[in-house]
């Protein structure tokens, strides 16, 4: 067969099998190959693009609730209570829902207790999440931190 050996041929085969048997798993767990991927940390919302803010608002300012939630829920995978929480929050400029029974701390808090674990990639990260701040402008807002805290005797 295509002048591979038996042995060539078994490997060939256990390969397939693997990658079906991973290929159902997923299915099983809930993959959508082409959606979103859902984002399944408690108490963390997913990561929302500047561009996703700006649409939502243009949409509330239209009276499009609706439209606003299918958006968020298409790009984030989240549940469609959670979608309107966020939608609400991004519409009104309040700060962004934490999920129900978890408080969440403020942003500039969760950098520094990212920073102090060595973190600061995730720092920016974070911020660049929450804020739709660009990579330099994230990374500003860490060190400006850490410099404030600096100057004030804190870790």
């Amino acid at each position: 067969m295509f002048g591979l050996g038996t042995v060539e041929v078994l490997v060939l085969a256990v390969i397939v099998v693997a990658l079906l048997a991973v290929g159902f798993a997923a299915v099983r767990a809930g993959a959508r190959p082409a959606g979103p991927l859902a984002w399944r940390s408690p108490g963390l919302l997913p990561p929302v693009s500047a561009e996703l803010r700006r649409r939502v608002r243009e949409l509330y300012a239209e009276n499009k609730k609706i439209e606003a939630i299918k958006l968020i829920r298409e790009q984030t995978g989240l549940g469609l209570k959670e979608a309107k929480d966020l939608a609400e929050a991004l519409a009104s400029g309040r700060p962004l829902p934490a999920e129900p029974g978890h408080a969440r701390q403020d942003l500039a808090t969760r950098v520094r207790e990212l920073k102090a674990a060595g973190r600061g990639e995730q720092a920016v990260f974070l911020v660049r999440g929450e804020t739709g701040m660009g990579q330099a402008e994230a990374e500003r807002f860490v060190e400006a931190i850490e410099v404030a805290d600096a100057g004030s005797g804190e870790a």
